[in-house]
């Protein structure tokens, strides 16, 4: 029986994957990389934004400056505070669930706060807010699922975690979680998956 709901937050939460993925875009053209926004989403979606960064530079064979990221960020906030939105249905299947939740990203603590906050969401979770860059831990690598659930008082088994992305999926998999694949776009092949919702209103029967 399901207990604990574990949220990803990038694009499961908020709808924050494009415009992350924009300021990336954007921040490269300085470099003369030609990567849209829509492209840099389905490559590295979920993904930590060093390794995303690694690999840019290798395979365009350029060296980012020391304050790409600082300034990257900077951008990505300012793109916040104009446009993000809490995905479709969020508030409507947060305040409808009343299993107790929290919220497990691979994005630092301060921009998750921010998301949550400009977007309304914060009230939902208490504070029970988890990050990698605390934890130690990058998906797909189960630690900040399974340092979640110790934290909210559960074991794996009763925790369900709600993702959209592969390497959430598998984290959430590894750490004996019920993994819930938020797909809204049908990105992904769902015979590959389990259990998978394409709106928040279908969230109430992946967990019961």
């Amino acid at each position: 029986m399901i207990k604990c709901i574990i949220f990803d937050c990038d694009g499961t939460l908020v709808d924050s994957e494009y415009l992350c993925n924009l300021g990336l875009e954007i921040k490269l053209r300085d470099y003369g990389v030609e990567s849209s926004a829509i492209d840099l989403m389905k490559r590295f979606r979920g993904g930590k934004l060093a390794t995303i960064l690694e690999a840019i530079e290798s395979e365009h064979q350029i060296k980012l400056k020391e304050d790409f990221v600082s300034s990257y960020r900077s951008l990505v906030d300012e793109l916040f505070e104009k446009d993000l939105k809490p995905c479709e249905g969020v508030n409507t299947a947060l305040t409808e669930i009343e299993l107790p939740k929290c919220v497990a990203s691979s994005g630092p603590l301060e921009k998750i706060n921010k998301a949550l906050s400009i977007s309304g969401l914060s009230k939902y979770f208490n504070g029970k807010i988890f990050s990698s860059y605390v934890v130690g831990s990058w998906k797909p690598d189960p630690g900040i699922f399974l340092h979640a659930a110790k934290e909210m008082g559960f074991q794996p088994k009763e925790c369900a975690v709600v993702e959209d992305s592969q390497a959430g999926i598998s984290a959430a998999k590894s750490a004996g979680m019920r993994p819930i694949l938020y797909d809204p776009n049908n990105i992904y092949d769902h015979t590959l998956y389990s259990h998978t919702i394409n709106h928040m209103r279908e969230l109430q029967g992946a967990i019961t």
